[in-house]
């Protein structure tokens, strides 16, 4: 499989000069919406490349198109092709995703706010080699930008650190196109890396699973698991430090909103750039487990999305978090050639894993439980204990023909319902299978 990896260059010695740029750029997406809002009945039945085609021909003056329904041309003056294309390619991704949010909103028989047709004030230029872009040595380019009402080619200088760090990391991946990024006085570009990768083939019995609660009190439980149900390693990950600055900035966030600063953009800032700070050091350590125990597989629960947006501050920050991990230890795995899978994730933490029922939770320590037996154990690790075993069940039942399976749920009949599987289930599995010889 292909992976992208993107790295940026930040660009020395100039800051508020791509300003321009942008603005034009960011106009230019607006108008091709406005054609497309004006249009769409027209292109709804279209692909998305002839959507581009399509939207191109309307706006754009050629010699076999010399009389185009919109004149891009004499609004936006000696706007370079590539750019204009890269800015259409924009255009049509957002007002597909405007129609696509409009259709699920009128679907839902129109129980939240209706979609605004809207530009996303992220949406960059990029610079096409040979056309907008063109690159001098290793450390210096040249950039088409737009500047004192004209388009002019502008040498740019890189930082070394960065360039070199690309070298040593991306020296045989293919690189593509940079796009401009603005983050507050600085500018740089994005670069992206297209790399192949093989990821592992190892047959369900011979595979090491690395299952991973993405827990509340604990940033994350890891479990190193074998099919047949042994548990080779775990560790648990806990950043109390960076959980108490967290914390505290929430509160500082609530005092803020009590007395009228209901935004609270800054500490919001502040609690967003924790929050990131603990999924990288979290997506990291994961991936560092699961190197060490030569995981082919690192799995996690599908994450529950409805009804969480407009949870406590607290608990919109967790699911950003864990949405973030997973997304982190995705792109990581697949360099490292291990496969990403995601299980049920009902009654994965409220059914113990050795088989005796549901578990009682701790009122002062959210972080323990009391098994069916008096047996107290830690709710994250039982939690990964389930969710590798669940893997594990779903691709061996999965393997087997319709008959085989039939026969091992009537002697394991938790394994006909997923939500009900632990590890006591793959166990009870693997028995089975030996009798029969499978």
């Amino acid at each position: 499989m292909k992976v992208i990896s993107s790295y940026a260059v930040k660009i020395k010695h100039y800051n508020q000069i791509f300003n321009d740029t942008v603005r034009i750029y960011q106009q230019a997406v607006m108008f091709f919406i406005q054609v497309l809002d004006s249009e769409w009945e027209n292109l709804v039945s279209l692909s998305r490349k002839q959507k581009n085609g399509a939207l191109e021909k309307l706006t754009h003056k050629t010699i076999l198109n010399p009389s185009p329904k919109y004149d891009f041309d004499s609004a936006f003056y000696k706007f370079p092709s590539y750019l204009r294309r890269a800015a259409i390619q924009s255009a049509v991704g957002s007002y597909s995703s405007y129609q696509s949010a409009l259709n699920n909103w009128e679907k839902s028989n129109r129980s939240t706010k209706k979609p605004k047709l809207s530009i996303n004030r992220n949406i960059m230029p990029v610079f096409y080699k040979k056309n907008t872009y063109s690159r001098l040595n290793d450390y210096s380019a040249e950039i088409k930008i737009y500047h004192q009402k004209d388009w002019v080619w502008l040498p740019v200088t890189f930082r070394k650190s960065d360039v070199d760090y690309i070298k040593h990391h991306c020296a045989d991946m293919k690189e593509g196109s940079p796009v401009l990024k603005i983050k507050g006085k600085s500018a740089s570009l994005r670069f992206s890396y297209e790399e192949s990768v093989t990821l592992s083939e190892e047959p369900i019995k011979s595979r090491i699973v690395l299952s991973v609660d993405l827990g509340i009190n604990n940033a994350a439980a890891c479990t190193a698991m074998l099919s047949d149900g042994t548990v080779i390693g775990r560790k648990i990950l806990s950043y109390p430090i960076e959980k108490d600055r967290l914390n505290h900035q929430i509160n500082h966030i609530k005092k803020q909103q009590q007395h009228g600063n209901y935004k609270a953009r800054k500490a919001w800032i502040f609690a967003n750039h924790t929050n990131r700070h603990v999924s990288e050091m979290t997506a990291n350590a994961i991936i560092e487990c699961a190197l060490e125990y030569h995981a082919d597989v690192i799995v996690f629960e599908y994450l529950k999305m409805e009804g969480k947006k407009q949870g406590s501050k607290r608990q919109r920050l967790q699911l950003w978090r864990k949405q973030a991990v997973q997304a982190m230890v995705t792109h990581k795995a697949h360099r490292e050639g291990i496969r990403i899978s995601r299980v049920n994730p009902k009654y994965t933490s409220a059914l113990a894993f050795d088989g005796s029922g549901f578990v009682h939770r701790h009122k002062n320590n959210y972080s323990l439980c009391t098994f069916q037996t008096g047996k107290a154990y830690h709710t994250d690790l039982n939690a990964a204990y389930n969710i590798g075993a669940r893997y594990y069940v779903r691709e061996i039942i999965k393997s087997l023909p319709e008959r085989d399976r039939l026969e091992i749920q009537a002697k394991v009949p938790e394994l006909s319902k997923r939500s009900t599987c632990t590890l006591s289930s793959l166990i009870n599995l693997n028995v089975v299978l030996k009798e029969l010889a499978l």
